[in-house]
């Protein structure tokens, strides 16, 4: 596992290094995790390991099945779907509040700027993290606490699934949509929610579904085509040129 190691015996740091092997991709779906390996793996009692488990149940990065105990999750069309959906709700309820007070979107330009300097050769983590920190900008630009407290309570579940499944999406390419993204948003009002909704639902929730039909060594041309086009129209916006 890439975490490995003894550092640290604390709940939350044997949390943070199983949350690293979950998002490097150490941790397949349907792997068991056992207090006994770990306890060794650590070097602690288990009792740490136990609540260091519990932290990542809480935020769906682990499940605990009966008479399996605690399992990595197998990512499904239905989990994409009830993330995606409870996903676009807090994102797009955080944008309408942003745009009603003016925000000026610094947070999210200084993110996609982040997400700009990644290269090819940048570990898909890190650029897990680089794009999950632009949408994170955006719930954190409506000023609300709670609403910025729930998508955060999702943040990680997210991040697993894209590492899991492993969405198609350079981070060159991520860079283009984010920046398109963006310009949309300081344009404001309609122009800007449906320039969210559709990263949301062509480089969110499509892009997943592709991802996992891939990945299943299913069909995958629809959808494909629903995310070229989305592609395509941030493309020729950065270059000058309309939408389709």
């Amino acid at each position: 596992m890439s975490s490995g190691g003894k550092a640290s015996s604390t709940p939350a740091s044997i949390a943070q290094a199983l949350r690293n092997d979950l998002l490097e991709g150490a941790l397949a779906p349907g792997a068991r995790l056992t207090e006994e390996a770990l306890s060794a793996r650590f070097g602690c009692g288990r009792h740490s390991v136990r609540s260091g488990l519990q932290i990542l149940v809480s935020e769906g990065l682990l499940e605990h099945q009966r008479n399996r105990g605690i399992v990595v999750p197998e990512v499904t069309e239905d989990r994409i779907d009830d993330m995606c959906s409870y996903r676009s709700i807090l994102e797009l309820g955080a944008l309408r509040l942003a745009l009603s007070k003016g925000t000026d979107f610094t947070g999210v330009s200084d993110a996609v700027e982040e997400l700009e300097s990644l290269t090819e050769g940048t570990p898909w983590r890190h650029v897990i993290e680089a794009h999950s920190a632009v949408h994170r900008r955006i719930a954190e630009a409506s000023g609300n606490v709670r609403l910025v407290t729930s998508h955060h309570a999702c943040e990680n579940e997210l991040n697993y699934m894209l590492a899991t499944i492993k969405a198609d999406f350079s981070a060159q390419r991520l860079a283009i949509m984010h920046r398109y993204l963006l310009d949309q948003l300081y344009i404001g009002g309609d122009v800007a929610l449906r320039a969210l909704e559709d990263d949301l639902e062509l480089g969110g929730r499509a892009a997943m579904h592709l991802a996992l039909r891939r990945q299943r060594g299913l069909g995958v041309s629809t959808t494909a085509n629903l995310i070229s086009h989305g592609q395509r129209n941030a493309a020729r916006v950065l270059h000058g040129e309309h939408a389709e």
